[in-house]
């Protein structure tokens, strides 16, 4: 069985969505700290041909709460969200196609940072195609103490994965040979360059999930998502 894990974001790039689509089970980390300069509640959008940061605001709360128990802002206008993403996209070819998924996913009605962004994957996910079992950190039999690597070889064994793939920007935190010893095949997703017509400008690479969606038709966006990448 093979194994994804990754911290949730909010409308994460493609490469996401193909690591999602190679595995058999997704484990999305719940109980672990948030971090302000991560992509966990912002990403980046299409915006006059330059890349341009939306984001979740959340209210004030110590560094050392998990995510899990991170609220979103009171302030946070949703509207105003959505009205972000309509100027930026409003003539892009699967405007009309997308944006009643982005107003299900931002109006959803919860003010808890993972529960907001679990919806927000697995409607993504849906409407993708893509059918992983998504799972909860918090719901496997670990030692929550545990970090990194030998956290990954726990989780990996308490959902009996014999394979571990992990983003390629993760190659230096693991090692093979302690993986394999443990009976896990380790591997690094690596996601081929997918290039596309933004408008007419030039292209802005890695950008939010939104804005593949955007300018690509469903069949296009499934051969990326399924294929468009290497294992290493």
């Amino acid at each position: 069985m093979k194994l994804g894990i990754m911290q949730p974001y909010f409308f994460p790039y493609i490469g996401y969505y193909q690591l999602i689509a190679a595995v058999d089970l997704f484990i999305v980390y719940d109980n672990i700290k948030y971090t302000k300069k991560g992509w966990i509640n912002r990403n980046r959008m299409l915006q006059n041909g330059s890349d341009s940061v939306f984001s979740l605001p959340l209210k004030a709360g110590s560094d050392a709460l998990h995510i899990d128990q991170r609220e979103l802002a009171t302030e946070f206008k949703r509207g105003k969200l959505l009205g972000q993403f309509e100027g930026a996209y409003r003539r892009a070819p699967f405007f009309k196609q997308v944006f009643p998924l982005l107003e299900e996913i931002i109006k959803f009605d919860d003010s808890n940072l993972f529960s907001f962004l679990h919806h927000s994957l697995s409607k993504t996910c849906a409407h993708l195609g893509i059918g992983t079992k998504l799972m909860k950190s918090s719901d496997a039999a670990v030692d929550a103490d545990l970090k990194a690597q030998d956290k990954v070889i726990a989780l990996c064994q308490a959902v009996g994965a014999d394979t571990y793939i992990n983003a390629i920007g993760g190659v230096e935190l693991y090692d093979r040979a302690e993986f394999k010893t443990q009976g896990i095949d380790l591997a690094f997703l690596r996601a081929n360059s997918f290039e596309y017509a933004q408008f007419d400008s030039e292209f802005v690479p890695w950008l939010s999930i939104v804005d593949v969606l955007m300018f690509n038709d469903s069949e296009k966006i499934s051969a990326a998502i399924h294929t468009g990448y290497e294992l290493v």
